[in-house]
């Protein structure tokens, strides 16, 4: 897999190594994300001794047998296959301890989940290992895996490794502005609609081929009966569950059909409302949903707002469930042409979608550069039975208000937008907030797919409104 970007991992990574004594770290993350590729690039830029063992789907016997051969060719810098009969895994981690001594070295135990699946003690074995071996050396342990429901077995209270972790490194996929490395010979607008259906995944964006169309490559990748994307979705559910992932799957079907809110997701899904509790967490805890709360819900109110919505933050599972899984009769009957033809109907729309989250990503972008007129609590959108806009930055204390309109059409943006926005959706968002509407100061903003007219430049100039185009926020986002 190809290693892009990843800066602000790697400077984490190496403040962790800069820490005295033994380091104990977790990284997770939904499966393809690079977790693997991230942490060998790493070690090998650190010049420090690396063991690296990563387990299979293997018997208990098997994944002990395995482990113990790495130990020695390591140990000894050996290729020989040998034959070392271990009785369980604390003459495993003892053999470990061993060959790593009082050395700073990386030991990465990678998918340890599926030994986890073979022995469920191996959790406690690892907590005496740590306590007994490790801690008091120079060793920097990882662990890493894809399944976060046994990962958060492990360190949960009363967990064997509860409170002993060092470091919880969640790993999210790469930003859009990291996708022009996978696709070199697209244009903004294509990279756009390639992150709209695959998100920052690098081994997604590693099986698209840029120099054929976007339909050659979604008939190729999704609407083959072998494509590649064909059983990926359920893959990345059993990372959470191998019991549950017909509720999860629920879920993650009835959100994507538009059902935003606990108790229209519990009804669509068949699910008991307070059972959501248990279901949700993991499905935030791999962004493969988030809930959003409108900008414009105080502070306070934040935890406890009623007003959520959950959507799917997964772009990939976005677009599988909107598209493919629905319409898996197709594919199965030979009509594949017509299915492309729906998406083809419908993309423009779903493509904008990806693009309003990407305004609002520049927008926290700026936040973070000290680029804007103030400095936002929160950034986010605004809805309620009167009004829905689609960019919304706020400070709570100074009263001031950074509101956006983004579109996505073929068609310059036009002064009706500006207007619109400024005369007739903005008097209904300050009525829903503190104080009257005269206490706040409010900032203008319109994000378009090409360009302006010249009269929505005439009238956006005499509020003072920023104007972004997909071109400029992507060579902004880039820097």
């Amino acid at each position: 897999m190809a290693f892009v970007n990843r800066q602000e991992e790697l400077r984490l990574l190496d403040e962790m190594a800069q820490e005295p004594g033994a380091q104990l770290v977790m990284v997770y993350g939904r499966r393809r994300v690079g977790k693997t590729t991230l942490l060998l690039h790493w070690a090998e830029q650190t010049g420090l001794p690396l063991f690296y063992w990563v387990a299979k789907r293997d018997p208990r016997e098997i994944l002990m047998a395995n482990m113990a051969r790495a130990i020695y060719s390591w140990q000894h810098d050996s290729d020989v296959a040998i034959n070392i009969q271990v009785q369980d895994w604390e003459q495993l981690f003892q053999m470990l301890a061993q060959a790593v001594g009082d050395r700073r070295v990386i030991v990465i135990l990678d998918e340890l989940p599926y030994a986890l699946q073979q022995d469920r003690g191996l959790g406690s074995h690892l907590q005496a290992a740590w306590d007994h071996l490790f801690k008091d050396s120079q060793v920097l342990l990882f662990l890493s895996g894809s399944h976060i429901g046994m990962l958060t077995d492990l360190t949960q209270y009363q967990a064997p490794l509860y409170g002993r972790l060092t470091a919880q490194f969640p790993l999210f996929p790469l930003k859009f502005s990291d996708v022009v490395a996978f696709l070199p010979q697209y244009d903004v607008y294509q990279r756009l609609a390639v992150y709209a259906m695959l998100g920052g995944i690098p081994a997604y964006l590693e099986r698209w081929r840029d120099r054929q169309t976007i339909k050659a490559n979604v008939e190729h990748l999704f609407l083959k009966r072998t494509g590649w994307f064909q059983n990926e979705a359920l893959v990345l559910i059993s990372d959470l569950s191998e019991r549950e992932t017909t509720n999860y799957e629920s879920i993650l079907k009835a959100i994507a059909a538009g059902y935003h809110t606990r108790e229209d997701i519990a009804a669509n899904a068949a699910i008991q409302s307070t059972a959501l509790s248990h279901y949700l967490p993991p499905l935030e805890a791999l962004h493969m949903i988030e809930r959003r709360i409108p900008a414009t819900v105080p502070l306070e109110q934040l935890k406890t707002s009623r007003r959520s919505r959950y959507f799917l933050r997964d772009p990939f599972l976005r677009f599988y469930y909107r598209f493919i899984d629905p319409n898996l009769h197709l594919i199965e009957g030979g009509l594949p042409n017509r299915l492309w033809q729906m998406i083809d109907d419908n993309f423009r729309a779903f493509v904008a979608l990806e693009f309003e989250d990407r305004c609002r990503e520049w927008v926290v972008w700026q936040a973070q550069h000290n680029n804007l007129p103030f400095a936002p609590d929160n950034v986010g959108s605004h809805w309620s039975k009167e009004v829905q806009i689609d960019v919304v930055a706020i400070n709570w204390q100074e009263k001031q208000l950074l509101v956006g309109e983004c579109k996505w059409g073929d068609s310059p943006l036009s002064r009706q937008v500006v207007t619109d926005l400024v005369s007739t959706k903005t008097p209904k968002l300050l009525h829903h907030l503190e104080g009257n509407a005269e206490s706040w100061q409010v900032h203008y903003a319109f994000f378009t797919r090409h360009s302006f007219t010249d009269a929505a430049q005439h009238e956006a100039s005499n509020h003072g409104a920023i104007l972004r185009t997909l071109s400029q926020i992507d060579s902004e986002l880039s820097q």
